[in-house]
């Protein structure tokens, strides 16, 4: 398959003509003219000038197109999140949205009002006429006419000067593209993404919502994952530090993470009306805890020291509490009375990392006690297993999860353990196109906080590069739900 740069004008071509890169050869810097001659091979890339249709876009700034426009037929252009990420990363001002193509310039402030109400952001002469309706054309253009600064103004030659200087500039990003071209398979892992705690902590945030109206009010992150957080915020959900925060008298949400009985101590001197998002196995945790301690022993509580969750189980008692992050610390750690220990751990651990700890405590403390079943989480344990047997039959893993996200962190440390190369990115958009390159079989899989549907757009996202072949690998079968806080359920 042959990658192809098509430039239409000599200008466009010349700007461009700088590509270096391992698949210069293949990926072919070709100039079309403005009768473009019909679609092109695929994957392809259009690049060139156009004009911006509405403002915050300056001369200079670049556009892509995430859907190609004319006559009003629609096309869209699947890898524009992985083209506009990496434009982002090489530090050049970026809009993504429809591009629409016309058989003439347009210079008139009717005419770019009447294509911007379109929903269109910007304006060129060829790129419809080379797409394909596969989504395998990718469109980048250099903006050089804005409203506020149209054609034939005074600005106009200083205009074309900074769109040409844009496109000689990101030449080092159009070669990763073109590298990162080519047919691929691609292994989803199952389970992936949202588990039953996740899902039940959201939930609560939007029947508290739909229940008592916004605001409502969440101590901390509901979740770790940035894009769950930002879809909440954007229907009412404030999200704060501390309790100190809440007005009196509000509804507060408790995040999922679980946090320590003086929290709760200060809402309730707020007269706040609580509802616990506690995740049911991390509360299972904090029971065992005040048991423990409730028995004078000292609680081994194998995690991360500044993890949320670790900071709440460890408020349940912490006289008796010791946390233990690796195996180095469990060979240190000292006790007052060796007959009198117990061990909880961290319900988002990588499984053999909080095992290889366990076993220094067990070696060390042959009287340790621990609960009948282990701590880590049943969709820890299950994405974990998933994304180990998928790293093992690919050339890269990419982890979708926010990176505070500590199941998301572990289960690229699990792909990585494999000798596979693997990345946590947030969505798309973090996604190296210099990943790729060479790559012929992607692992894919999401942390339990992030949502799925981030990874059906990276799977989009990836078959703007080439055809995909999907395929699903699943290690077992998750039917677990949590039922709701009784302030909230139906």
């Amino acid at each position: 398959m042959t990658a192809e740069v098509l430039t239409p004008l000599r200008s466009e071509w010349l700007a461009l003509r700088g590509l270096r890169g391992r698949r210069l050869r293949e990926a072919h810097l070709v100039r079309t003219g403005r009768a473009a001659g019909g679609p092109r091979p695929e994957p392809s890339l259009v690049a060139g000038v156009a004009g911006a249709l509405i403002g915050g876009i300056e001369p200079g700034d670049l556009v892509v197109a995430d859907t190609i426009c004319q006559g009003g037929v629609t096309m869209p252009s699947y890898a524009a999140p992985l083209l506009a990420g990496a434009l982002r990363r090489h530090g050049v001002r970026v809009h993504v949205g429809p591009v629409v193509t016309t058989g003439r310039l347009v210079d008139t402030v009717g005419e770019r009002a009447r294509l911007a109400a379109t929903g269109a952001i910007a304006v060129d002469n060829e790129s419809a006429l080379l797409a394909g309706a596969h989504g395998r054309t990718a469109v980048l253009r250099a903006v050089v006419d804005t409203p506020a600064r149209p054609l034939h103004g005074v600005d106009t030659l200083g205009g074309g000067v900074r769109a040409l200087a844009a496109l000689r500039r990101i030449t080092p990003v159009v070669d990763a593209w073109a590298a990162a071209t080519g047919d691929r398979e691609i292994l989803l892992a199952g389970p992936r993404s949202f588990c039953a705690g996740v899902e039940r902590a959201i939930q609560i945030v939007e029947q508290a919502l739909a229940r008592f109206g916004a605001p409502v009010y969440v101590r901390r992150q509901i979740v770790h994952n940035r894009h769950v957080v930002e879809d909440l915020e954007s229907r009412g959900a404030i999200f704060v530090g501390e309790v100190d925060e809440v007005p009196e008298g509000a509804v507060l949400v408790l995040a999922a993470h679980g946090v320590a009985p003086e929290v709760r101590d200060q809402a309730a001197r707020l007269h706040l009306r609580v509802i616990d998002g506690t995740c049911p196995l991390v509360a299972k945790v904090h029971q065992e805890v005040r048991r423990y301690a409730g028995e004078d022993r000292t609680v081994l509580l194998i995690g991360h020291h500044e993890h949320e969750e670790v900071v709440g189980t460890y408020g349940e008692a912490p006289d008796h509490v010791v946390i233990i992050a690796d195996p180095e610390e469990a060979a240190r750690v000292e006790v007052a009375d060796p007959d009198k220990v117990s061990c909880v751990m961290q319900t988002t651990l990588a499984v053999d990392e909080a095992a290889e700890t366990a076993d220094v405590l067990r070696a060390r403390f042959p009287a340790l006690s621990m609960p009948r079943t282990d701590d880590i989480c049943y969709a820890t344990t299950n994405r974990q297993r998933a994304v180990r047997e998928i790293a093992r039959r690919s050339d890269l893993v990419i982890v979708i999860g926010s990176q505070n996200s500590s199941n998301s962190q572990r289960l690229a440390e699990v792909a990585e353990s494999c000798g596979t190369p693997a990345h946590l990115v947030d969505d798309a958009e973090a996604v190296a196109l210099t990943w790729l390159a060479g790559t012929r079989r992607i692992g894919i899989t999401a942390g339990a906080s992030a949502p799925p549907v981030l990874v059906d757009e990276l799977v989009r996202a990836l078959s703007g590069l080439g055809r995909v072949d999907v395929r699903e690998h699943e290690t077992v079968t998750e039917e677990v739900s949590f039922a709701l806080p009784k302030q909230v359920a139906p």
